[in-house]
């Protein structure tokens, strides 16, 4: 009953329109013509009448694969109610060939047949109060043009009834909300790829060029100096292409992305897909195009944090829809969650085909890309997504929200299988693990989900096993020393559990001290966010923070 609820949606009794899913996307399709009859009178005024037959509405068919989207939404309940939890988790699964959803979930779940029944677990009338009071605020503010109003004085402009019923309406949109393509987070270092292909492409760095990770690097804009610093904080040594990416360098990164440069940075952003809507047919999809830069208002320290992931936002499908171009050879295919549309006889009457939008890189990058992520997860930072039998690629993500005194983080992996030939993409994130501080900054929270989907699905799609994999198989064995190989925790091996480098995490710290991070100019919205923010030019001041990539 609460099945895929988010992408099916819902209709009421009283009404043809339907609300969220393909049930308002694809509205005019499955709603009917009601039958009349009309009557006239010819001219010897005898009454004739006319019947018009009524039309039966169309039937849809989705490319969800039923079985991996009950797998989908079993991990995910499992992950909330049965161990750490979070505020939210999601997942998108997708057939990186063709631009098919085949599962998309998130830990925000309704009964279709009583989409307004709300959970008093989940939504208890305290916190419908606490909703609704918020909601009153901000209504009387912008009814009455009264900036001066306090939350403590609602209640003498608006009845418990009429609080608990804005609450309400609050508690339906937060539960009928589709996360995977709503809501915006900075999405750390799974975007990783995606500088280094921009970069490939552009011929900025080979796949053998080396930088050297002292732990940290310095920028200064002649007033203030930054000291960025990367996950591992006494370094890793130089490293190639390959060797950053299994290793999350966010050093080798920011290197990369000077080489590139902020035009082709951003350039390639948007081949890629972010600060675009993808276009998929489901409504509320997030306009994400104030939340990237522009080229021009790109400075230095700016490009450093964006080439791993920090400062600006995408979203969950923005992510799988470019992760899927990036391992497929460079097709960027539009995503859609419906293949057909039948009429009352079950006669097809439009198929959607897959549309193939642009090319984001070449293959030779993308199988350079492929081999990358393959090796992060037999021997980097996604091992815990690794499954017997199969060759499986990834990329790992930390990354901390906005305010960052608060260390709130949201972790998260794309996987991908098998690596010769991708025929499935898992994406998940997990968002505000119920731990605190630095504990919520690991990324195998939500690579531990992955896998399990991944597993799961790879039976349900019939794919054969690889055979044993061979971690060892095409090592840079002249770099191999630098290799560090982390468990499931994300810790290093002989490492305590609170060594600086035990996550991804970066830190940006400067000179100056602020006096209050939280009123930086320029800030993006944090994770889940919805409002569109200009990000302001280069000289506004960067935020003394901390960054999981």
């Amino acid at each position: 009953k609460d099945l895929a609820c988010n992408i099916i949606g819902f209709s009421s009794a009283d009404s043809e329109d339907g609300t969220g899913g393909v049930e308002q996307y694809y509205n005019q399709s499955l709603v009917g013509v009601n039958g009349r009859e009309y009557g006239y009178l010819d001219s010897d005024t005898k009454l004739q009448s006319v019947i018009r037959e009524a039309t039966d509405g169309n039937s849809i068919v989705t490319t969800i694969n039923f079985n991996i989207q009950r797998t989908v939404e079993k991990y995910l309940q499992d992950w909330q109610k049965n161990d750490i939890g979070s505020k939210m988790a999601a997942a998108i699964v997708m057939n990186p060939k063709n631009g098919e959803i085949l599962a998309m979930a998130s830990t925000n779940q309704f009964d279709l047949n009583h989409p307004r029944d709300l959970d008093k677990n989940v939504y208890p009338d305290s916190l419908l109060q606490e909703l609704g009071k918020k909601e009153a605020l901000a209504e009387y503010k912008r009814e009455h043009n009264n900036q001066s109003i306090t939350e403590e004085e609602i209640p003498s402009h608006y009845s418990n009834e009429d609080i608990l019923s804005l609450g309400t309406q609050v508690a339906w949109n937060q539960m009928w909300r589709n996360v995977p393509i709503s809501d915006t987070y900075e999405p750390g270092s799974t975007v990783k790829p995606f500088t280094i292909a921009g970069a490939l492409e552009e011929s900025a760095i080979k796949e053998s060029t080396q930088f050297n990770c002292e732990g940290f690097i310095t920028l200064s804009d002649g007033v203030k100096t930054w000291t960025i610093r990367c996950h591992k904080r006494d370094g890793h040594g130089t490293l190639d292409a390959e060797h950053a990416l299994m290793q999350s360098c966010n050093v080798y990164l920011m290197n990369t992305a000077f080489q590139e440069g902020a035009e082709n940075f951003i350039k390639y952003q948007h081949i890629f897909g972010f600060g675009e809507k993808t276009g998929i047919d489901l409504p509320g999809e997030a306009d994400t195009s104030a939340l990237v830069y522009k080229a021009d208002s790109l400075g230095k320290t700016s490009l450093a944090t964006n080439s791993f992931g920090q400062n600006y936002n995408v979203s969950m499908i923005q992510m799988a829809a470019a992760f899927s171009s990036a391992i497929n050879g460079g097709s960027y295919f539009k995503p859609h969650v419906v293949k057909q549309i039948l009429n009352a006889n079950g006669t097809v009457m439009k198929e959607i085909e897959p549309e193939l939008l642009r090319v984001t890189c070449s293959q030779a990058t993308s199988d350079f890309l492929k081999e990358a992520l393959y090796q992060t997860v037999e021997q980097g930072t996604g091992r815990p997504a690794k499954i017997k039998g199969y060759h499986v690629g990834g990329k790992t993500g930390t990354a901390q929200k906005l305010p960052r005194y608060e260390k709130n983080y949201l972790v998260s992996f794309c996987g991908f299988a098998p690596v010769e030939d991708p025929e499935i993409l898992v994406y998940v994130i997990v968002d505000t693990p119920n731990l605190d501080g630095e504990e919520q900054a690991s990324a195998s929270f939500a690579t531990k989900i992955e896998q399990k989907i991944m597993n799961d699905a790879l039976q349900f799609l019939n794919i054969p096993a690889q055979g044993e994999t061979d971690p060892e198989a095409s090592l840079n064995k002249d770099l191999q020393e630098g290799i560090r190989t982390l468990d499931e925790s994300g810790i290093v091996e002989g490492a305590s559990e609170s060594a600086a480098e035990s996550t991804e995490q970066a830190s940006l710290e400067s000179d100056e001290k602020q006096d209050n991070e939280d009123s930086v100019p320029g800030e993006l919205p944090e994770s889940g966010a919805t409002e569109s923010k200009a990000i302001n030019n280069d000289d506004r001041e960067e935020d003394e923070s901390e960054n999981g990539n």
